[in-house]
C-alpha cells in the first residue's frame, strides 16, 4: 500500500513511522509511506503556506496555491483524499477496513485553524476525525489513521489473527493478558490459563471481554448484543450471568 502525507511539519513523522510496526512493515515493502512537504512547492518567497482568514478571527488557514501544487506533484488526482479535521467522520473500524483495502491513499494535514475551503471542495476530500477535541494540526491524527489502517493489512502484523482479536474489532473489549512470571508481587495469574484447556480459556476470555465492556462500553456492549454471531450453549449461559449481574460501582474493587 502506497499512503502519501501532504504536510508542513514532515519531521514529525520519522520518529514514528521509522519504529515497530510501521517501519518493519516499511522495510518489508508492505507499506510506501511519502511525507509532502508542502512548503516545497509555495511560490511565496518567504515559504509561507498560510494567511490570516477572510472575515476576521485568530489563527492562520492554509492557502491554496501550495496544497494544490502539493495534491498534484504527487498524484492525488483521482486517488482517495482525506483532510484530518475535527468536524470530520469519527474514523472507525469499518473506515479503517475501507481504507486498508485501497492500493493507495493521500492525507492532507492541516494546521492552526484549518485550510481553505476550496482545497476540500476541488479535491474532493473526506474529513475524517480521530474523536471530539481539538489538536494543534493534522499530523498526529494522521499518524494514528495510518497506524489503525496498517494493521489490517496482511503482513503488517506477525499474527493475523491479532488484529481480529482486539478490542472493538470482536465486538467487545479484549480480555486482560497476562505473562510471565506467573506470581508477581503477590499477584498471580488466572488459574485456568495453565490448564491446556482451549475451550475452558476461550470461556475465560469471552466472560472477562463481556465483563470489562459491560463496566467500561456499555454503548459497545449494546451493538454487540444486537449483531454478535451465533453463541455456544456455554457462551450463552456466561452472557446470560454476566447480564444479570448488577452494574459495579466505581469505587469498587
Amino acid at each position: 500500500m502506497k499512503i502519501k502525507i501532504l504536510t508542513q511539519f514532515p519531521d514529525m513523522f520519522g520518529p514514528v513511522f521509522g519504529e515497530s510496526i510501521l517501519g518493519r512493515a516499511a522495510e518489508n515493502g508492505i507499506l510506501d509511506i511519502d511525507v509532502v512537504n508542502i512548503r516545497d512547492y509555495t511560490k511565496d518567497k518567504h515559504r509561507k503556506t498560510d494567511d490570516s482568514p477572510y472575515g476576521g478571527g485568530a489563527g492562520m488557514v492554509m492557502t491554496p496555491q501550495p496544497a494544490f501544487d502539493a495534491l498534484s506533484a504527487v498524484g492525488a488526482e483521482g486517488k482517495r483524499v482525506l483532510y484530518m479535521s475535527p468536524r470530520g467522520r469519527i474514523l472507525d473500524h469499518a473506515l479503517a477496513q475501507s481504507l486498508a483495502a485501497e492500493e493507495e491513499f493521500v492525507i492532507l494535514c492541516g494546521h492552526y485553524e484549518g485550510v481553505d475551503q476550496r482545497i476540500i471542495d476541488a479535491w474532493r476530500m473526506e474529513e475524517v476525525s480521530i474523536g471530539d477535541y481539538i489538536l494543534s494540526g493534522g499530523e498526529l491524527a494522521a499518524m494514528v489513521l495510518v497506524d489503525t489502517v496498517a494493521r489490517l493489512i496482511p503482513g503488517v502484523l506477525g499474527n493475523e489473527n491479532s488484529g481480529n482479536e482486539e478490542s472493538v474489532y470482536s465486538g467487545l473489549l479484549e480480555y486482560d493478558q497476562y505473562t510471565k512470571p506467573r506470581e508477581y508481587g503477590g499477584l498471580s495469574v488466572p488459574e485456568v490459563l495453565f490448564n491446556g484447556n482451549h475451550e475452558l480459556i476461550h470461556l475465560w476470555q469471552f466472560e472477562n471481554s463481556l465483563r470489562l465492556t459491560k463496566q467500561r462500553r456499555q454503548d459497545l456492549l449494546e451493538k454487540y448484543l444486537a449483531n454478535h454471531k451465533i453463541l455456544t450453549k456455554k457462551e450463552k449461559k456466561i452472557l446470560d450471568n454476566v447480564l444479570s449481574e448488577p452494574p459495579k460501582l466505581e469505587d469498587e474493587d
